[in-house]
């Protein structure tokens, strides 16, 4: 019988991780992706959801507990990927509502999050989920 089960993943489970984030991040080096997400889990409020289908990692988000003056105490997700082999399938809603759970359990009064721009498939995803568009995301490089 094929099934899936949410777990909350580690640092032990860099190398697994960055194998799906490379699909979202295709520019950036191995090294760098793996760099950044032990460094993500150094953190103390960041947490790394894996959703797997039997024995195999199909989809990764991270998260972040924050306190916004605008939304209260929210998750903050942070690159929702599902392998692009299994899109469509119905297995991102599954993952996004276990999500939407756990930040419930935490006492989170919001959901939120960052999508690339050109990223028209999310988009679409997320809007078929009930989330809204509240305004833009800045960046800046300082180095």
């Amino acid at each position: 019988m094929h099934t899936t089960n949410i777990q909350l993943l580690s640092s032990k489970n860099v190398d697994e991780i960055v194998q799906l984030t490379k699909h979202l991040n295709p520019t950036i080096e191995m090294d760098t992706l793996k760099k950044r997400q032990t460094e993500m889990f150094q953190m103390g409020n960041f947490v790394c959801f894996g959703l797997y289908y039997n024995e195999d990692l199909i989809g990764i988000s991270g998260g972040w507990i924050t306190v916004r003056l605008y939304s209260g105490k929210q998750l903050e997700i942070d690159n929702f990927i599902i392998d692009p082999k299994i899109h469509s399938k119905g297995y991102g809603q599954q993952f996004l509502k276990a999500m939407e759970k756990w930040a419930l359990d935490q006492n989170c009064e919001t959901v939120e999050l960052n999508t690339y721009v050109q990223n028209s498939g999310s988009h679409k995803f997320y809007f078929r989920n009930n989330f809204s568009i509240l305004g833009y995301h800045f960046q800046k490089s300082i180095v």
